[in-house]
């Protein structure tokens, strides 16, 4: 059962679930944002210019908040977004071991007796050339 455990939380978690998910929720805001735009400007608008529907200053008011609205929450749900997966990115590399990232070199080896000196060392002990 652990292993089951691990495998499916190693699926969740991995970088293309995550990336595919945060697409399917900001798209799902942006289709919001799209239908404020089409029912708060583009119909009044057409119906307007058709002469269908005149609208009052308050009306026209009440059009741009509602899509004002969509707007913020957009960001919001982004926001938020961001915030998560900057935490799950985090706790993620807390699980990575420091022994993966390769260390500095001790040793490095002198350019001109060919004698194995320390990495932060400026002059050889060897042949006292400097480096």
């Amino acid at each position: 059962m652990k292993k089951f455990i691990s495998e499916f939380k190693e699926f969740a978690l991995r970088g293309n679930m995550l990336e595919m998910a945060v697409g399917i929720i900001i798209g799902g805001a942006f289709s919001d944002i799209v239908k404020a735009l089409t029912a708060n400007f583009i119909d009044p608008l057409l119906k307007f210019i058709t002469g269908a529907e005149t609208y009052t200053l308050q009306q026209v008011a009440g059009f741009a908040s509602s899509f004002i609205s969509a707007l913020v929450n957009f960001f919001i749900m982004a926001f938020v977004l961001f915030c998560l997966l900057k935490g799950v990115n985090k706790l993620m590399s807390l699980g990575l071991k420091k022994e993966d990232e390769p260390a500095a070199p001790a040793t490095k080896i002198c350019p001109y007796c060919k004698s194995e000196i320390p990495a932060d060392a400026v002059r050889c002990a060897h042949c006292t050339s400097q480096l």
